[in-house]
């Protein structure tokens, strides 16, 4: 009996490589999120601008540490609640509704998935951090010239944030746990994020420095002197980045590993 002919079977695609597979998420997540993400941007925005008119009835204006603490708790507030709150509820859903299927069939590195959305929600933030300095720059009357280190502050907090967020997405094992856990996180960051930290307990100075957002804010509020400590705002970035690189390293093991589930 002869043997029956067997079908070719097409070879797989091969897999693409990380840095433009992870410029291709990058653009994607963003667009997706600047269509849906635009009205929530917004609510972060006047959410940290309204914190800032608000404790300015019991913070004086000038050069004195709750106001810089204020700005620049606020400021990254927004990172926040975009990079952490919203992060995590994303990566929760795409667990939940099997999106994640889809980017495992995808060939695209783990890598590339976990890091290129969470730099898209974390660049999404860009707008509003500068509006929201700005602002409590003027109406706290602080000097804005130092307001460039934005352009390291908001890419290292957003990375620490963003990861840590689609961490909590990932491991949560239902979708309402994540967002409460992106809701808790938001709230963590803004109770110890822009609350003056020399008047807390040293126990919650002690959470403070676990929360990677409050170096970022450490950082803005030395830029918000008249005479900066650049050493000091290096310092505080340096740890900032070291978390981000971990907490990004946590989010892709978190993504291998619920996409294998």
């Amino acid at each position: 009996m002869a043997d029956e002919p067997t079908a070719a079977v097409a070879p797989l695609a091969p897999a693409t490589r990380l840095w433009p597979a992870l410029g291709t998420v990058y653009r994607a997540q963003l667009s997706r999120a600047r269509v849906a993400r635009i009205p929530l941007l917004f609510v972060a925005t006047f959410q940290s601008l309204g914190i800032m008119l608000l404790m300015r009835g019991v913070v004086d204006s000038g050069d004195g540490a709750e106001a810089r603490a204020v700005v620049a708790g606020s400021a990254v507030l927004v990172v926040a609640f975009v990079a952490l709150n919203l992060l995590a509820q994303h990566f929760g859903q795409l667990r939940a509704g099997g999106g994640l299927d889809h980017y495992a069939t995808l060939p695209v590195p783990a890598t590339a998935v976990a890091l290129g959305t969470a730099a898209a929600y974390a660049s999404f933030t860009v707008p509003g951090v500068v509006l929201t300095a700005v602002a409590g720059g003027l109406l706290y009357e602080l000097p804005l010239a130092g307001l460039w280190l934005l352009l390291a502050v908001v890419p290292l907090a957003g990375a620490a944030l963003a990861g840590l967020g689609a961490a909590l997405g990932l491991l949560a094992p239902r979708p309402e746990l994540a967002t409460l856990c992106g809701q808790l996180g938001m709230s963590a960051a803004l109770m110890l994020g822009v609350l003056p930290a020399g008047r807390m307990p040293e126990p919650v100075r002690w959470l403070r420095d676990l929360l990677p957002s409050t170096y970022g804010v450490d950082a803005l509020a030395e830029a918000l002197r008249p005479s900066p400590d650049w050493t000091q705002a290096a310092a505080d970035l340096t740890v900032c980045a070291v978390v981000g690189v971990l907490a990004l390293a946590l989010a892709t093991w978190a993504y291998r590993r619920a996409a294998l589930r």
